[in-house]
């Protein structure tokens, strides 16, 4: 079992910065994946952006430029630097975590709202 703890929602002015937090423990295999999605309400939940134990990223058309995914190994922890925030990006993010095994967890997820 993985648990997955986000952190780091909230509500943004247009324009504005968040940075999410995503903590992992339990049963963690050093060759994994962990990304970030978002729902919007009446919308598929959709990939933000993922990057590998080996640092490879992986992005959105519509984030890229804007968000950064970063981790840190040690801590076991991935985080989602989200500037120039658009209402559009308004959802609930999920933090996942897959590794070789096909093993999938999900986080319980965190609000994200950008409105002036």
């Amino acid at each position: 079992q993985v648990q997955l703890v986000e952190s780091g929602g909230g509500l943004v002015q247009p324009g504005g910065s968040l940075r999410l937090a995503c903590a992992a423990s339990g049963s963690i295999l050093s060759i994994n994946t962990m990304g970030w999605y978002r729902q919007a309400p009446g919308k598929e939940r959709e990939l933000v952006a993922s990057i590998t134990s080996g640092g490879i990223r992986n992005y959105a058309s519509s984030v890229k430029g804007r968000f950064t995914i970063s981790r840190d190994n040690a801590k076991n922890t991935v985080y989602l630097q989200m500037n120039s925030l658009k209402p559009e990006d308004t959802a609930v993010y999920y933090c996942r975590y897959s590794d070789y095994t096909l093993a999938l967890y999900w986080g319980q997820g965190t609000q994200v709202t950008v409105s002036s």
